[in-house]
Formats: C-alpha cells, sequence, structure tokens
C-alpha cells in the first residue's frame, strides 16, 4: 500500500471517539482495559469523558493523587457499556496500571501565563518519571502515550526509565502530537475555505515552538499557498498554545481540544490493536530519521504499536530548512530528558 493510500485510510479516524459497529458484548470480549493517569485535570476529565464513550475500551481505571473518585461516580452514570474504577493517591497506583493494555498520561501542571518551557519541564519531569517508573514494573507491555508536557523531554524520560527496568520496547511509548495534526488541518482548511473533517495535515518534528513543522506541501487535499500564507500558517501553529493560553487569560492552556486529540491518537491505536489495517497517525517516538533520537512522523500503527515510520516523504525547501533548525533544539530537549532520567531515583 502506498504512504498516500495508507494516510487516506487513516484520515477516517478524526472522529474521536469512531464506534464501527462493536457491540458490547464484543468489547467486553475484548477486555480492554485503558488507564488515565491524572483524570482529574483539565486534560484528563474531558479525555476520560471521550474514552468512556468508545466502544473498545471495556474498562476505564481513572487516576490521579486527588478527585478521581468524583470523576468516577460522574462518569459511572454514562450509559455506555465501560465499566469506571477510581484510583487515588500514589497506594493505589499499581492497582489502577494493573492488566492495562493502554496507558495515556495527560498528569501534570499546565502552561500558564509566563511560565517558560523551562519552569514546565522541572515541574513535570518527576510526575512523568514516577509514573513511568510504574508503569514498568506493574504493565510493561501495555502501549503508553504521554501528553504531559514538554512531550519533546517527557518521552525520553519514560524511555530511559524503562531501560533501567529491562522492559523497554520503542514501538510501545508514544508521544502524543496530534493536537498539531488536528489544529494544521483546521487552520488550512479555514483559510481556504474547506470542510474541516476533509483536511488533514501531516505534522513532523516534535511538539513545542519552532519543532513544530506542518508538512502543508503533503496536506489532503493537495492545496495550493503561496510562501507568505505557508509561512503564516507555520508560525500561527507553533505559536497556537500560546493563542489558547492568552484566550483563557490565564485561566488554562488547551485542555479540550488536546482531550479531542489525545481521544483520537488512543482510538487509532485501539482499532490497530483490534487488527484494523492502513491506520497512520503522527506521534513523537524513536527515529532514526534524522540527528534527534526521538521525532514526530507518520507511523503505521499495528498490534503492537507501531508497525513502521513512513517517513518524512518529499519535503519542501522551505520544510527542509524548518527541519534543520529544529533538530539542535529537539536534540537539546532529549538530553536534558536522558540526563533527567538517568539521575532520577
Amino acid at each position: 500500500m502506498s504512504r498516500v493510500a495508507v494516510r487516506v485510510v487513516g484520515r477516517r479516524l478524526t472522529g474521536a471517539v469512531p464506534r464501527r459497529g462493536l457491540s458490547a458484548a464484543a468489547a467486553a470480549q475484548h477486555g480492554v482495559k485503558v488507564a488515565v493517569l491524572g483524570a482529574a485535570g483539565g486534560i484528563g476529565q474531558p479525555l476520560s469523558l471521550l474514552l468512556k464513550m468508545n466502544a473498545r475500551v471495556s474498562r476505564l481505571a481513572l487516576y490521579d493523587i486527588a478527585r478521581a473518585h468524583g470523576v468516577a461516580v460522574d462518569l459511572g452514570h454514562i450509559n455506555s457499556h465501560a465499566s469506571v474504577s477510581a484510583h487515588q493517591g500514589a497506594n493505589q497506583l499499581s492497582e489502577a496500571l494493573d492488566g492495562s493494555h493502554l496507558v495515556v498520561v495527560p498528569a501534570g501542571v499546565p502552561r500558564k501565563p509566563g511560565m517558560t518551557r523551562e519552569d514546565l519541564f522541572t515541574m513535570n519531569a518527576h510526575i512523568v518519571a514516577e509514573l513511568a517508573e510504574a508503569c514498568a514494573i506493574t504493565c510493561p507491555q501495555a502501549l503508553l502515550c504521554i501528553i504531559s508536557n514538554l512531550v519533546n523531554s517527557m518521552v525520553p524520560i519514560a524511555s530511559e526509565i524503562f531501560k533501567k527496568h529491562g522492559v523497554y520496547d520503542p514501538k510501545r511509548i508514544f508521544g502524543v502530537t496530534t493536537l498539531d495534526v488536528v489544529r494544521a488541518s483546521v487552520f488550512l482548511a479555514d483559510l481556504k475555505g474547506l470542510d474541516r473533517s476533509a483536511v488533514e495535515v501531516p505534522v513532523v518534528g516534535g511538539h513545542a515552538g519552532k519543532t513544530i513543522i506542518p508538512l502543508l506541501s503533503q496536506s489532503l487535499p493537495k492545496v495550493d499557498l503561496g510562501q507568505d500564507q505557508i509561512e503564516m500558517l507555520t508560525s500561527r501553529l507553533q505559536e497556537a498554545g500560546t493563542e489558547v493560553v492568552k484566550a483563557k487569560v490565564g485561566e488554562g492552556s488547551a485542555t479540550l481540544s488536546m482531550a479531542h486529540a489525545g481521544a483520537r491518537f488512543v482510538s487509532s491505536l485501539l482499532e490497530a490493536s483490534d487488527g484494523h489495517k492502513g491506520l497512520v497517525e503522527c506521534a513523537f517516538v524513536r527515529s532514526e530519521e534524522t540527528e534527534a533520537a526521538y521525532l514526530s512522523t507518520p507511523l503505521l500503527l499495528g498490534k503492537r504499536g507501531v508497525e513502521r515510520s513512513m517517513g518524512l516523504g518529499p519535503l519542501s525547501s522551505y520544510e527542509e530548512k524548518l527541519l534543520l533548525a529544529a533538530v539542535p533544539e529537539l536534540k537539546a530537549a532529549i538530553r536534558d530528558g536522558e540526563e533527567f532520567a538517568r539521575n532520577f531515583k
């Protein structure tokens, strides 16, 4: 199957909670357990709601240091078939993870006005390292999807923790960058007056600032753009997180759109795990595409996670320059994560 053909198949999955005719009985037979770590937070709550409605999830385990019980009771009143359990505090973390097929991690401190990426790293690195260690011990075969910022550093942290425990599988650890794809597709569709649900723009690189690189030359459908439009769309995408933070006037960052993007990615992984072919999503994973040890590229998903990277494809000269500029920043963020993990106890 050609790269373009695979992407067309994958584009049908843009709905956050595709049901594809899977009955409650069939889902229960599959016994798919998903754990959400940070379920009571701004992303965790709407993400948990979307996952509760996903026909492939039979058990939903909600973990947080506090308030997980209230979220679980609230979701438990929804008449979809997935059972919901609450797990609060570090002593209940292993219980939440036990038997999980997929773990999604939105836990951490959200970005606030004036907060630097270094501030986010300092606050969230300990959280992600502790949660990754629990996963490595309790459910090392689970697919691990990391949303927590900074993704460019948090994925290397989780990977190094798994290496320490001798259970590292690069095909199973993902940094969720789907929000960049969703945003780029919306921004391009709005600019050209197209149906938002019918546009898909792959986004490669990383998940912060200038490491976010929309491949507008590879959009589906193909759209003619002037260089000024390309640069405007690229700049807007790279600053989209700040756009939301400013719009919320200090009251939070991207939560609803991130929850949608996270649910879309999880849904694609679950469908691929269930044997559906041709599903492609961009994600930040171990990579050999550039000098950066991790990179977001389109990935063909399979039963055990990454089936193969679809690579970068043919880049425009502008996209090549963006990638060249992004690699040093990616390498620095990756190095920060790996060094933190090596010193973590």
